[in-house]
């Protein structure tokens, strides 16, 4: 199995098992009045399941996503030139719109 597909899975698992954490700790912590909903409703262990399902989405996206950014190459390895400015003995010369028209209307006189 390709390296980077063995790092998505192993990242993907955390993210739910992640979820599972924090799906737990609502129904615990009695979030919302959470617990009561799920454990009196019939049904409520398919919006527990959801709630695990839809959690585990986002934290194994955001927990993969954690993982790529940290495989980029450290930003004071850069090669090039440095950032010092470069000093000139000639003025730089800028133009406005404004100073174009002028010289226009001038010029039509």
């Amino acid at each position: 199995m390709p390296a980077l597909v063995r790092m998505y899975i192993r990242h993907v698992l955390i993210g739910y098992a992640i979820a599972a954490v924090f799906v737990a700790a609502l129904l615990l912590l009695n979030v919302g009045n959470l617990w009561h909903l799920v454990s009196t409703s019939p049904v409520g262990w398919i919006a527990a399941a959801m709630l695990f399902f839809a959690n585990g989405i986002v934290f194994s996206g955001v927990q993969f996503a954690i993982a790529v950014m940290q495989m980029a190459e450290p930003e004071g390895k850069r090669g090039g030139g440095t950032r010092a400015p470069l000093a000139t003995s000639r003025p730089a010369i800028a133009t406005s719109a404004a100073s174009d028209r002028t010289r226009q209307g001038r010029a039509a006189r």
